[in-house]
């Protein structure tokens, strides 16, 4: 102890160093006992300024761990090594108060005078773990939020589709007879009903498309005509219009939700992106304007390998935006080639742009550009596009230009690659 002692006190500078540290040092002879303790180690212990010396170190641990620790003790004292305790475990240790806190060691040991010692730097992350339980807590509280929201949309949505096949039915029966039609009405009445409770209940983002509905479904009772079959697809068109951007609407929010928890599997496989890409041109037809025009054109190989369900996701969305944003009688151009294992898509439109200003926060989550405040949209688009095409190992790049339409191209591996296992 002595040595100890002499070797410690050469050096002031050092002395000074070991007393003010701000975690507790502890040295220890090969018999367990703390021959050295500095400052911050008894006050960490609640013991008095140098009262801790002298004392065997199993003092420091709380009881039910004595019989371990003693054998592991003259285990590291037979093979000394210096490692690092407490990662990925809680190690308890126990103040003269008899009051128990969790720790944090690493060890260490050295010689002089022939003699062996052990150093022990303790720290107390009692704080830590109290953050850690609240953080426990609060994802606890935020999976249950997350839980009750994918019910509400899933109620949602069952509600939007039920009330779409009646209202198709009504509208079925406003053909047979006068008196169908007044049986329709009353229906009519009570879908209003529902879609006005809809509306108090849920968020702005859903009161612009149920407007719609109701709208065009008290219009459709004055049409009681066979020529009046015209006006009454037209209404009947922007009733489905409108049951789609409730549903798009919601799946956007189920989507983030999904990427948000990390729960969205990539699942790679080869396919043919020429009938990927015209499967998906027939399925948006039905939303182009009109005299609007979709050309698609593709260069290479048609097989690539890749998620085809995100893959859709992306471009579906990119082709709705493009559609959404562009003019009567314009083009749309889909151009997609695939070379040396990458594959690239790429969309152009000749819509409305993007200011410069907006194009920095375009991938941002509920961002909106200031030129489409007056068109309906969540703002979770393009930012759940950004993370999917991330999912798919990709990047996406765009240009765009006030007045004269905007490019996004998507570029990904296009071959088996590890990152997706």
């Amino acid at each position: 102890m002595q040595g100890v002692e002499s070797s410690f006190n050469k050096d002031i500078r050092f002395e000074a160093l070991f007393n003010s540290a701000s975690l507790g040092i502890i040295v220890v002879n090969k018999e367990g006992i703390i021959v050295l303790a500095n400052t911050f180690a008894n006050k960490l212990f609640s013991f008095d300024p140098e009262s801790m010396v002298g004392e065997v170190l199993e003092k420091l641990i709380p009881q039910r761990y004595h019989h371990k620790h003693v054998g592991y003790r003259d285990g590291y004292a037979h093979n000394p090594q210096a490692r690092g305790m407490g990662i990925g475990m809680t190690l308890s240790a126990i103040k003269k108060t008899g009051e128990e806190f969790p720790v944090e060691v690493s060890l260490g040991h050295f010689k002089t005078d022939d003699k062996s010692f052990a150093i022990a730097y303790i720290a107390d992350i009692t704080k830590r773990k109290q953050n850690e339980e609240k953080i426990i807590l609060q994802q606890d509280d935020l999976e249950r939020i997350n839980e009750e929201m994918r019910k509400l949309n899933a109620n949602l949505e069952a509600t939007v589709n039920t009330r779409t096949i009646e209202l198709q039915s009504t509208l079925n029966e406003l053909e047979a007879s006068k008196e169908e039609l007044t049986i329709s009405l009353e229906k009519e009445k009570e879908v209003n009903d529902l879609k006005s409770r809809f509306v108090s209940m849920a968020s702005h983002e859903f009161r612009t498309p149920l407007s719609t509905i109701l709208s065009s479904i008290s219009l459709l009772a004055k049409y009681s005509t066979t020529e009046d079959q015209p006006k009454r697809d037209k209404h009947i068109d922007r009733i489905k219009s409108s049951v789609k951007s409730l549903t798009d609407i919601l799946n956007e929010f189920l989507s983030l939700g999904r990427i948000e928890e990390g729960k969205v599997d990539v699942k790679p496989d080869s396919f043919d992106l020429t009938e990927f890409m015209s499967g998906i041109i027939n399925e948006m037809n039905v939303l182009l304007k009109p005299n609007q025009n979709i050309q698609y054109t593709h260069i290479g190989s048609p097989i690539t390998y890749s998620d085809s369900n995100l893959l859709k996701h992306v471009v579906v969305n990119l082709l709705s935006n493009a559609i959404k944003f562009s003019p009567e009688n314009s083009v749309i151009n889909i151009d997609s080639k695939i070379e040396d294992d990458i594959t690239l898509v790429q969309i152009s439109d000749q819509g409305i742009g993007i200011p410069n200003s907006d194009q920095v926060h375009l991938f941002e989550r509920f961002f909106r550009a200031t030129n489409v405040t007056n068109i309906q949209g969540t703002g979770l688009g393009l930012h759940i596009v950004g993370r999917y095409v991330d999912l798919l190992k990709g990047t996406i790049k765009y240009s765009s230009e006030l007045e004269k339409g905007s490019t996004f191209t998507i570029q990904y591996p296009s071959k088996i690659i590890n990152d997706f296992e």
